[in-house]
C-alpha cells in the first residue's frame, strides 16, 4: 500500500485517481484549489466515485510515498507550493503533463533523481467541476529504471497501460508531434473533423514536419512517416473530438501553447532549425487570447 497525493484534479488527475483506487491498496490524497464534493469518473468499465482525502491548502499536507502532478504545464508554480510538505521525506514526483520538458519545469523545486517524467495518452474530459468522462484507455509511459518500475507497480491490476520505455525522449516527441497539430483546432475553434479538409491537412503536416526535425535534433528517433501518420490518426478519430487546447480556449482558460508548440519554436531556434508554421500558430494564439509567447 502507498500513500499517494495527486496535485491537480482535472481530467487526467481524476482518471489517475480512479485507476489507483481500483487497485484497492492505496490511500489517496487529492490536492485541489477548492473543496470537492463527490468526484465521479465515468470510465469505460463503469462509474467510479473517488474515495480520498481532499486538501485545498498546502499547509494541510503531510508527507506521502508518491506525488503525482497532473496540473497544466503552465501551472508549475502552483503545483510547487505543495511539494515541500508532500515530499518532505523524499517522495518521488511523477510529472504527468504535456510537452517534453517535464524534468526542466520541476528542477527548481525537486532534485532530478526524484523526478519521473510521464507521457500520458488518455481521451478524457472534465464535463463538470466534479464529473470526468474517460472515453478510452489511459496509457502511461515512464523511463526505465528503479523509480519507473515502482511507478508502474502502483498501477498493477488496474485498467491502465502503464509501462517503462527504454527511449522516453522518442516517446515524448512522438506525442508532441500529435499535440502540435492540435493547435489547428484551437485556432479554428473546430473539433478534429477540421483535419479532413485538404488545405488544413497540409498545414497540419507542416506543423508536424517541424516538430520531427527539432525532435531529431534533440535525440528523438522519428520516422519520415510521422507527419502522415499523425494526420491519418486525426482523420480516423471522431469528428467531434476536442483536444485540451481547444477545450481551454472555448472555456476562456489559459492554454498550454508554449508546452505544445512554443517549445518547438524555442528548441528549433537553439538548433538553427526554422519553424515558421509553429511560430505562426504560437503568435496567432497569443494574439487571439492575449497570452504572451514565452
Amino acid at each position: 500500500m502507498a500513500r499517494i497525493a495527486i496535485v491537480g484534479v482535472g481530467a487526467i488527475g481524476g482518471v489517475v485517481a480512479s485507476l489507483l483506487q481500483s487497485a484497492g491498496r492505496h490511500e489517496l490524497v487529492l490536492c485541489a484549489r477548492r473543496s470537492l464534493g463527490e468526484l465521479v469518473v465515468e470510465t469505460p468499465d463503469g462509474v467510479v466515485t473517488i474515495n480520498a482525502t481532499v486538501l485545498t491548502r498546502p499547509e494541510e499536507a503531510k508527507p506521502v510515498d508518491w506525488l503525482m502532478v497532473a496540473t497544466k504545464a503552465y501551472d508549475v508554480a502552483g503545483a510547487a507550493k505543495w511539494l515541500e510538505r508532500l515530499s518532505a521525506e523524499g517522495a518521488p514526483v511523477a510529472v504527468l503533463q504535456n510537452g517534453v520538458e517535464h524534468r526542466e519545469r520541476f528542477l527548481p523545486f525537486v532534485t532530478e533523481e526524484r523526478i519521473v517524467p510521464v507521457v500520458v495518452d488518455c481521451p478524457a474530459e472534465r464535463v463538470a467541476p466534479e464529473r470526468i468522462v474517460q472515453r478510452g484507455l489511459m496509457s502511461l509511459k515512464v523511463p526505465e529504471g528503479a523509480l519507473g518500475a515502482e511507478f508502474v507497480a502502483l498501477f498493477a491490476r488496474t485498467a491502465a497501460d502503464a509501462v517503462t520505455v527504454p527511449d522516453w525522449t522518442t516517446v515524448a516527441w512522438r506525442k508532441l508531434c500529435h499535440n502540435a497539430a492540435g493547435a489547428i483546432s484551437a485556432l479554428t475553434l473546430q473539433p478534429n473533423g477540421v483535419m479532413r479538409d485538404e488545405a488544413i491537412g497540409e498545414i497540419a503536416l507542416e506543423l508536424v514536419r517541424e516538430c520531427v526535425a527539432v525532435g531529431r535534433a534533440e535525440g528523438a528517433v522519428l520516422a519520415d512517416s510521422v507527419p502522415e501518420d499523425v494526420l491519418e490518426a486525426y482523420r480516423r478519430s471522431a469528428v467531434d473530438g476536442v483536444n485540451s487546447l481547444l477545450a481551454d480556449r472555448r472555456a476562456g482558460r489559459p492554454m498550454e501553447t508554449d508546452a505544445r508548440n512554443g517549445v518547438i519554436v524555442r528548441m528549433g531556434r537553439k538548433h538553427g532549425i526554422p519553424t515558421p508554421a509553429n511560430s505562426m500558430a504560437v503568435a496567432l494564439l497569443g494574439a487571439m487570447t492575449g497570452e504572451s509567447p514565452r
